[in-house]
């Protein structure tokens, strides 16, 4: 008899906590050592995205992102087996506004493929 391994929790209060805190260590603990993030914008368009392989460059770019002046909010989380996919929004103190929708793939509770895609506001916002 064949027995099917349940998948492994991922923790959903992690992220929201890590996102919203700012806390790129806390997030960094959510992906797997071998894990990959790509992301797609207007500069890295999906032919030639930014593709980061690794704990130390996701982690260099968690760093650089969640150490900027600006406000996080996790807007929607959905968890189905080993599949996770989230959107974030942000904004700068000048009203700038970025929004990301990520899908993952998980593995042991942790993302090891994930494919971002961020849009920003391309005018000044209205004062």
């Amino acid at each position: 008899m064949t027995t099917m391994a349940a998948p492994s929790a991922f923790d959903t209060t992690a992220l929201r906590e890590g996102i919203e805190r700012s806390d790129a260590d806390a997030l960094l603990s959510l992906y797997a050592d071998d894990a990959e993030l790509r992301m797609v914008d207007r500069k890295t368009q999906p032919s030639h995205p930014l593709v980061m392989h690794g704990r130390d460059e996701i982690g260099a770019m968690l760093s650089d992102l969640y150490g900027r002046e600006m406000t996080h909010k996790l807007e929607q989380v959905v968890l189905q087996g080993d599949h996770l996919a989230f959107m974030e929004s942000c904004q700068y103190p000048d009203g700038v506004r970025v929004l990301v929708s990520s899908i993952a793939d998980l593995r042991d509770g942790r993302i090891v493929d994930q494919t971002s895609i961020q849009a920003w506001d391309e005018t000044e916002p209205a004062k």
